[in-house]
């Protein structure tokens, strides 16, 4: 591991101060070296992925930026809030379901106490060419380098929203139900906060080296997630080689506003199988105005996946993501809402 500054700061404008005026290198090139609970960060350092020169402590914004509150508009979660906090909460298990499963179903009990909601849906990567620092190939790591993972045989590889410069899999659960659910995400700056879609913050594999929208000295700061008629009527499916702490090979995120069998309105996330947090909008155009059924269900899955590109051995993967989609569709129709 190599030598760096460590700073702690007390308040959101102390961060950003120190965030912004501490970065090294390029807008594009790094990450904004923020740590909340330290549970990624030193693993890829000492795989000599990540170089940051100065690392910022912002443990104390708990008190501001860990929180739990429902209202009639929706559900707030404080960015530094764990993910066990909310997992547990009785209110979001009821009315959010999806979310609660998506936080129980991720990493070990030791992490979901340990680590913040924004630490899990900024997770890097796990594709073996973009941990191994020794590898040169990895536009993600080193821009203009190639992919190595190209013509790789790794079947944890993603087949939607890749193109040649980068086909690595965005490895976490809770963004997919953010994602299904429309929720948007609060980020300080040093002169303004703003508020976009969740769905918007996470880039494309244009420029490997931009994972999000964030730039340097960014603090994401909380999560809204609308009220709507099909929060109630949601589920998170996970696909895995095994139980136990596995990552996703593919997972579904869905919601769903019925009438009878009628679909009003299906929100879809799917995980495991993309390049970023994806919103399966052609697949919740198919299902909307039809009754859902097995059959309508797997023709949803098929518009889900009709844009897939393969590479290597990652071949089963629309076939598994399908089957995972339709479950999670015939599941959350299946739900007793009270």
């Amino acid at each position: 591991m190599r030598s760096f500054r460590y700073e702690r700061v007390a308040d959101a404008t102390g961060a950003i101060r120190a965030g912004a005026s501490r970065f090294i290198g390029t807008p594009t090139s790094a990450p904004v070296p923020f740590i909340a609970s330290g549970a990624a960060m030193p693993d890829l350092m000492r795989l000599d992925t990540m170089r940051p020169q100065t690392l910022v402590d912002i443990r104390d914004l708990r008190g501001r930026h860990g929180y739990v509150i429902h209202d009639e508009r929706g559900l707030h979660l404080g960015g530094l809030t764990s993910m066990q906090t909310v997992a547990d909460d009785p209110t979001v298990n009821r009315l959010y379901p999806v979310i609660a499963q998506s936080l129980q179903l991720s990493a070990s009990p030791q992490l979901h106490n340990r680590t913040t909601l924004a630490d899990n849906v900024l997770q890097r990567t796990r594709c073996n060419y973009f941990r191994n620092g020794d590898s040169a190939a990895c536009n993600k790591r080193n821009p203009g380098s190639g992919c190595s993972a190209l013509g790789d045989p790794m079947r944890q590889h993603a087949v939607l929203g890749v193109n040649e410069r980068c086909i690595s899999a965005y490895p976490g659960d809770f963004a997919q139900a953010l994602v299904a659910l429309g929720a948007t995400v609060s980020i300080a700056a040093r002169s303004s906060t703003r508020t976009i879609a969740f769905e918007s913050l996470h880039l494309g594999p244009e420029e490997p080296e931009r994972e999000t929208v964030l730039k340097p000295g960014e603090l994401i700061t909380g999560f809204t997630v609308p009220a709507g008629p099909w929060t109630r009527r949601s589920v998170y499916i996970r696909v895995r080689d095994r139980e136990g702490y596995e990552f996703g090979l593919a997972t579904a995120a869905v919601a769903l506003h019925l009438q009878g069998s009628q679909v009003l309105a299906a929100r879809i996330g799917l995980g495991g199988v993309a390049y970023r947090p994806w919103r399966a909008h052609e697949a919740e155009a198919a299902l909307t105005g039809r009754a859902l059924d097995e059959g309508s269900a797997h023709e949803a899955a098929e518009a889900a996946f009709a844009g897939a590109v393969i590479h290597g051995d990652n071949v089963f993967k629309p076939v598994v993501g399908r089957h995972t989609l339709v479950r999670a569709l015939l599941q959350a129709q299946a739900l007793q809402i009270g």
